[in-house]
């Protein structure tokens, strides 16, 4: 049986298609300068600022938190967060089938955090943990959000893998463009008549304003054609449940998404802590030093992933999906282990960042296609903010390990190195997993027609 069929995407689909990328373009500005450049190193400065670097900044009996394990800390509390509210939005977004409205708000909000991260300074470590929550928690409504509208904008068969991947490269493509420009305003600091901490302080503000810059006019552009409703309860807290269920009875794609949450955890975990584990590993835990070469890294990274994703969609339809995904997860056990033994220069950055940008880029395109073609009609938002709660660095097994691994060993490597066991865990169970019966089971089950439906 085929995973899809192969029908061409309908027109009426493909009237918001660019504007849906065009939003993954902005808000980019909060995923890669924010989460993968600056926020991990600024909140070890502002923490070592308070304490020192093996200083404690919360004890409670024999349980205490040290400076240096402070940003994976509050990584691995932000997917709590967002454990916890997540598939409660989901659920109200599929329920009030008000997708674009969502969007708006979170452009709104997320872009005020990134301006009031800028204004964090000295040892503010608390103020920037708790912007760090809200920011996370606001882009992961907005990240589901906008995978939900996937299914809304592409047939079955290789549209959904073509926009997937389009939709990631414009994203990773949008992340390259801010964070040259980022980088051109931290290496010309001297000559803009600033410090380098006051140019890295503009550079969150730049973030936010590139999200509502570029997302507004997107988002008044995007108008997916409905697919029709869930047959399922209104009230969200039923809704919930009623979701829940509908994945409980779906084995193949609750296997999928406990496959992602293995490797999709793993995969946001490195993305998210890399920048904190070079500044340790190659700076000795000086930000400013780190910080120019990070963006360099972190721009090339943008530019090799938007590749991969492009080169994602055409493998796909040459290998199929699955057997793309699964050597995408082969890719990144083997820079796991590279990255433990072989990095200790600038240079062995450099080649580890470049694997990851051709396994980041496969992997986002092809893991959200992927589940996109197993989602019932009318679920989307829903089943989706499960799918987020593992990815973009939300998921908290894989930060928790990083964390307890660092604060008893204090070392950065054997943290990197522990991750391995996601990765391996995530490709045998994925290799298990019937994916043509997935998206089998998802198209059999009954939805109300879509005049019926809410309007995104």
């Amino acid at each position: 049986m085929a995973r899809r069929s192969e029908t061409g995407p309908d027109p009426t689909r493909q009237a918001g298609a660019g504007a849906w990328c065009w939003y993954n373009w902005a808000d980019h500005g909060w995923a890669t300068p924010i989460a993968a450049v600056l926020v991990g190193p600024w909140m070890l400065a502002l923490a070592v600022a308070a304490v020192g670097k093996r200083g404690v900044l919360v004890g409670v009996g024999p349980l205490v938190l040290h400076a240096d394990a402070f940003p994976s800390a509050m990584i691995t509390l932000a997917a709590i967060v967002q454990l916890v509210a997540l598939p409660l939005v989901g659920a109200r977004v599929d329920t009030r089938g008000a997708k674009r409205r969502w969007l708006v708000g979170s452009c709104l909000v997320g872009s005020g955090i990134c301006i009031a991260l800028g204004a964090t300074h000295g040892a503010d470590w608390i103020a920037a943990g708790l912007l760090f929550l809200a920011g996370s928690l606001v882009e992961g409504v907005s990240d589901l959000t906008w995978q939900g509208m996937l299914p809304e904008l592409a047939d079955d068969g290789a549209g959904l893998d073509a926009l997937s991947a389009r939709g990631t490269a414009v994203g990773y493509l949008g992340a390259g463009v801010v964070l040259a420009v980022e980088l051109a305003v931290v290496d010309l600091h001297a000559e803009l008549g600033v410090t380098k901490e006051t140019a890295v302080r503009a550079c969150f503000a730049l973030a936010g304003l590139w999200w509502l810059g570029f997302g507004l006019p997107a988002l008044l552009r995007l108008a997916p054609a409905a697919r029709g409703r869930a047959i399922a309860p209104e009230h969200t807290w039923r809704r919930l449940r009623a979701d829940w269920r509908v994945l409980a009875g779906e084995r193949n794609a609750a296997r999928y998404l406990l496959a992602y949450l293995c490797f999709g955890d793993a995969m946001s975990a490195v993305i998210a802590l890399a920048s904190t584990f070079l500044t340790n590993a190659l700076f000795h835990d000086d930000t400013t030093k780190a910080t120019p070469f990070l963006f360099e890294l972190i721009l090339m990274i943008q530019f090799v992933a938007m590749g991969g994703a492009v080169a994602a969609g055409r493998l796909a339809r040459r290998f199929g999906a699955k057997a793309v995904l699964v050597a995408s997860l082969v890719l990144w056990s083997a820079v796991i282990v590279y990255a433990y033994a072989g990095l200790h220069d600038e240079l062995d950055a450099v080649i580890a960042g470049a694997i990851i940008g051709v396994g980041l880029g496969v992997t986002a395109a092809l893991a959200r296609s992927l589940f996109a073609s197993m989602i019932p009609v009318g679920r989307e938002a829903s089943f989706f903010s499960i799918y987020e709660v593992t990815s973009q660095g939300t998921a908290f097994f894989a930060p928790l390990l990083f964390t307890v691994v660092v604060d008893i060993t204090g070392s950065f490597r054997q943290a990197i190195l522990s991750l391995i066991v996601l990765f391996v865990l995530g490709l045998v169970l994925l290799a298990r997993t019937d994916t043509d019966a997935a998206s089998a089971a998802a198209r059999a089950l009954p939805a109300e027609p879509a005049g019926g439906a809410r309007p995104s």
